[in-house]
């Protein structure tokens, strides 16, 4: 899942980026509200976690523009101001979810979590190809019953091929939707991780190579 923070609370912003990253998302930051605007339309999240009070753009039109494009990027909106008539302006903007300030971690994770799962075309709650077995939820994933032990950039590869249901994924495609804007476009990363995630998923092999295209499932013998 590719993730959106834009908060001019520095210390905050970052401490939900690394606690989102530890739930295995990719996650940008922008710190106002001019830069979350052009991140946003530059790049397709997922969700936008959007702090409603910016300087330069204001959160509100953001949310706005977003919700009028079309995009299926969903928005949460942060404030600190918690009122029934703040969180109604909000919703009546375009945002899919609000949360005042200050909030639980674990409850902006779940609101991360569901929007998400609306972001994109409906799938499985559990990923299945033979004896393979992925659940997103609970970020786990085994083969013939055993566990397979994976980092979150691995785990997010799978997800991304699995949902695809054969369809070819191209490196940028994967690059753009399991990692995030720090990382050289120009890099090796996505062909080392489907080589070490090809290792760990064993055989006979589950992910196969289409050549100058990028990577899908490979069709497996009943």
């Amino acid at each position: 899942m590719r993730v959106l923070v834009v908060e001019d609370e520095r210390n905050l912003a970052d401490a939900i980026a690394r606690g989102l990253r530890k739930r295995g998302m990719a996650v940008d930051v922008a710190y106002d509200g001019d830069s979350g605007h052009e991140m946003a339309f530059v790049t397709r999240y997922d969700v936008v976690v959007l702090d409603r009070d910016l300087p330069g753009m204001h959160g509100d039109q953001i949310c706005a523009e977003i919700a009028a494009s079309g995009a299926l990027t969903r928005v949460l909106m942060l404030t600190a101001s918690g009122t029934v008539a703040d969180r109604v302006e909000g919703l009546q903007l375009g945002a899919d979810d609000y949360l005042p300030k200050p909030f639980a971690f674990d409850e902006l994770v779940a609101r991360v979590q569901a929007l998400g799962r609306r972001a994109t075309p409906a799938a499985p709650p559990v990923l299945e190809l033979a004896d393979l077995v992925v659940d997103p939820a609970r970020r786990t994933a085994t083969r013939g019953g055993a566990t397979v032990e994976l980092t979150n950039k691995e785990f997010g590869v799978l997800c991304e091929l699995l949902k695809a249901r054969g369809a070819v994924v191209s490196s940028e495609e994967l690059l753009e939707r399991v990692w995030d804007a720090n990382t050289d476009p120009f890099t090796t990363i996505v062909r080392v991780t489907v080589m070490t995630l090809r290792r760990k998923l064993g055989d006979p092999p589950l992910i196969e190579t289409v050549v100058g295209a990028g990577y899908r499932t490979a069709e497996v013998p009943a």
